[in-house]
């Protein structure tokens, strides 16, 4: 089947001037230059220690030269102010624009209802589907944000701060490392050091897990404990299904939250990388040990 979706709850920033890619360069964990009309990239801004800030995905607007950032809306105005800091005498502008986002997954909407739109595949996984940047809602996104939202939970990909605690969560905790949201070649970025330390050390010590429960899901933050042990704590849920931060030997135990049991659905991208790690091997995106 095919899902189409307007997702209102994001916003998109426009990256302009001549050093718009050497500036965003040196400041987020992927790699600027892999993006051009049709391929856009997961990236992340880090605090200078090293700790999650905000996520979003990069575009290139195929009909000027700019650079187009997906992000959450409760995050635009923050994410604004701070690459603004870093501009000193770069030529660099950026400007919130009227683009609205969507996403597809199953099968792209026919050409006549995206001819207009800038479109790649949403580069974390190929079962994620696309993203869409487009002038205004589109009539015929049928499927609606907590159908993406579901979507996105059961394939175990994080959402922002609902997600990733800002000033304190690690890229591989978020598992970016295996969604293709950080570069180990393209040089130094701001946050990069503790980042490299993390996985070429085999630090990791949780990860995010689609979680599911024969109740729903309690609200985010609240433990997981095993054994009388805590083991992890919930993060965004809706209704059985959910993400959670779990330390990866818990997986094998009997799990609960609130008095209820949780179970993980963890999926095939994420148990080859536990795998690895299990074996003590860092992990590389697509779950190859180094």
């Amino acid at each position: 089947m095919s899902y189409f979706a307007h997702l209102p709850d994001r916003t998109v920033i426009a990256v302009r001037g001549e050093d718009r890619v050497k500036f965003l360069q040196g400041l987020v964990s992927n790699d600027v230059t892999t993006v051009e009309p049709g391929a856009a990239a997961w990236a992340a801004l880090l605090t200078p220690q090293g700790r999650w800030k905000a996520d979003f995905f990069i575009f290139a607007d195929p009909d000027e030269p700019c650079l187009l950032l997906d992000c959450e809306s409760s995050q635009s105005a923050m994410l604004m102010e701070t690459l603004s800091k870093f501009r000193l005498r770069s030529d660099v502008n950026l400007q919130e624009t009227q683009l609205v986002v969507h996403a597809a997954w199953g099968a792209l909407p026919d050409v006549a209802t995206v001819e207009n739109a800038i479109v790649a595949p949403d580069p974390r996984l190929p079962t994620a589907g696309w993203r869409l940047l487009m002038l205004e809602p589109s009539p015929v996104a049928k499927a609606d944000a907590v159908a993406y939202d579901l979507h996105r939970l059961v394939l175990g990909l994080p959402d922002g701060d609902r997600d990733c605690e800002p000033e304190k969560t690690l890229l591989l905790e978020a598992n970016f490392d295996l969604l293709n949201g950080v570069s180990w070649s393209k040089g130094c970025y701001m946050g990069q050091e503790l980042t490299a330390r993390t996985h070429y050390r085999g630090l990791v010590k949780r990860r995010l897990v689609p979680v599911a429960s024969e109740v729903p899901l309690p609200e985010p933050g609240t433990p997981i404990m095993a054994d009388g042990s805590e083991v992890g704590h919930i993060r965004s849920s809706h209704d059985h299904c959910g993400l959670a931060f779990l330390r990866p030997a818990a997986l094998e135990q009997h799990l609960e939250a609130n008095g209820h049991r949780i179970v993980p659905r963890v999926p095939g991208w994420l148990a080859i990388a536990l795998a690895e790690e299990k074996k003590g091997g860092a992990v590389t995106q697509g779950g190859a040990a180094t």
